[in-house]
């Protein structure tokens, strides 16, 4: 579908956008400092960047303006942040910036900031704007808990008990359990994340790591045949 550059230094982040990004049909291009962006940007030409503001070397508003100045800004540029005030967010969309996306982002803001930044109006040239930025709020919680389905299919307790050894420590038994879980349903759903982040009531930046965590094999749909 679309081009775009994820620029942050922390690679967990950069890890999560993408795997988000490319399970939308986008195609992803990384990059972890100002100078790998540079680099990125002119070999890849991308639609749209994601551009984190706190860097090591050259911050991401730094950046924007180097790229603004010197008539490079003729994509939609996303910044991102999760300690950057009003005043950043304002001098950035005044240096040509799209949008504003605080973090933790959840994976609704996410959507529809890159959704927004990849419309015509907003691919245009770059222009100086004066309005206030679109600041993204993102920091919903993670829920705590799990709504499993015990009807479909019927499971009995004594099924259960022979399923998990429970003769261990909780943690042990409890991400056996979870990891079983998230397993069926990637496999009810034929792998679909947005679908079992809807049957498991998890926001999908929150259920990747989940899944990461506990081990799970996100292709294994596709290596069974699956979408």
């Amino acid at each position: 579908m679309a081009n775009i550059l994820v620029v942050d230094d922390e690679l967990g982040i950069r890890d999560l956008l993408s795997e988000i990004l490319f399970d939308e049909g986008h195609q992803v291009e990384l990059a972890e400092n100002a100078a790998q962006a540079r680099e990125a940007r002119t070999r890849a030409q991308p639609d749209l960047v994601l551009l984190d503001i706190w860097m090591p070397d050259t911050d991401g508003v730094s950046l924007l303006k180097e790229w603004a100045s010197s008539d490079l800004l003729n994509m939609p540029v996303i910044m991102m942040s999760g300690h950057a005030t009003i005043d950043t967010a304002v001098d950035a969309v005044k240096l040509g910036a799209h949008s504003f996306l605080e973090k933790p982002i959840t994976l609704q803001k996410l959507l529809k900031a890159v959704e927004q930044g990849l419309s015509k109006e907003a691919r245009a040239p770059a222009r100086q704007a004066s309005a206030a930025p679109a600041i993204v709020s993102a920091m919903a919680p993670m829920p705590q808990s799990f709504a499993v389905d015990m009807n479909e299919p019927e499971v009995e307790a004594a099924e259960v008990a022979q399923a998990f050894d429970l003769d261990r420590p909780l943690r042990e038994a409890r991400d056996d359990f979870e990891r079983a879980y998230f397993e069926f349903h990637l496999n009810k759903e034929r792998g679909s994340m947005t679908r079992v982040a809807e049957k498991t009531g998890l926001e999908r930046t929150h259920l990747y790591r989940k899944l990461k965590q506990l081990g799970v094999d996100l292709g294994k749909g596709k290596k069974n045949g699956q979408i």
